[in-house]
């Protein structure tokens, strides 16, 4: 009998811009050659795209999220919020980095185990495989704390879940952010026809910039109405159970003169 073949991981980096921050290059770098992590990327989307045809819940997913949420703090603190690292143990803003990327590489690798009650099983793999990406840039006590925080913007991301930290609030809206098309191609070609597949293909884009009268705008570009079920019901939701909705301004609109045709016959059996 032939032995199984396993697919081969192809390990990736998640691309991140730096900006001098040390400790979080040497984690990037640990996380792009962490083959556990990475195969558990892969099981991951197995199980959402392949057995529970949902949206892509992989690597992609994860790079979007985590240059999402980097961007998302940077805006935060040029707006003068402090991340909880800073306000309450007296770390840096460069950690608070750590912690939210740290978080979106490890928050959906509980999909691994089953899709449902995910981020249950993601704090419970994510305790075991965080301390690998800490140990020796941090000195014992700041590596618990981190690894704490960590835990935190995990177990937070469900949407009720209640959220403590500024860190984790970031990792909680910016895993709502990945809304745009290429978001439910997969499901939407194999003929997945719900609401969510089809408001999703009409979020074109979503831009991140400086405030008017907040620290961060939202810009949200569709090209049908169908996709504001993904800025209210989706990212409201989540932008509502996180501790950074008194600091964002959400705007949407329908670009164009003319509404992208996306679904063109629907029937009910």
């Amino acid at each position: 009998m032939d032995e199984p073949k396993l697919y081969p991981v192809r390990l990736i980096s998640l691309n991140l811009p730096l900006h001098h921050n040390e400790r979080l290059r040497q984690v990037q770098e640990r996380v792009a050659r962490d083959v556990e992590l990475q195969t558990l990327w892969r099981c991951a989307n197995v199980n959402a795209v392949g057995r529970s045809g949902i949206t892509d819940h992989g690597p992609v997913h994860i790079r979007i999220v985590a240059n999402i949420a980097l961007k998302l703090l940077r805006l935060l603190v040029a707006g003068g919020v402090a991340p909880n690292v800073v306000a309450d143990h007296g770390l840096a803003a460069e950690d608070a980095e750590v912690v939210v990327v740290l978080a979106t590489a490890l928050h959906d690798v509980g999909i691994a185990v089953h899709r449902d009650d995910h981020e249950t099983f993601s704090v419970v793999l994510a305790d075991r495989l965080v301390g690998r990406f800490l140990e020796g840039i941090y000195p014992p006590t700041e590596a618990a704390v981190m690894a704490a925080e960590v835990l935190h913007a995990v177990a937070a991301h469900r949407r009720e879940q209640r959220t403590l930290t500024i860190e984790a609030g970031v990792v909680k809206v910016a895993d709502a952010l990945d809304m745009t098309e290429g978001r439910s191609r997969i499901p939407f070609q194999s003929g997945k026809m719900d609401i969510h597949a089809v408001s999703a293909q009409a979020v074109d884009a979503v831009h991140l910039r400086a405030g008017e009268q907040k620290p961060v705008r939202l810009e949200i570009v569709l090209n049908n109405s169908a996709g504001i079920f993904q800025v209210d019901e989706l990212l409201r939701g989540k932008l509502h159970h996180s501790t950074i909705a008194p600091y964002v301004e959400v705007v949407a609109r329908v670009a164009g003169e003319t509404e992208k045709s996306i679904v063109t016959l629907y029937e009910a059996s």
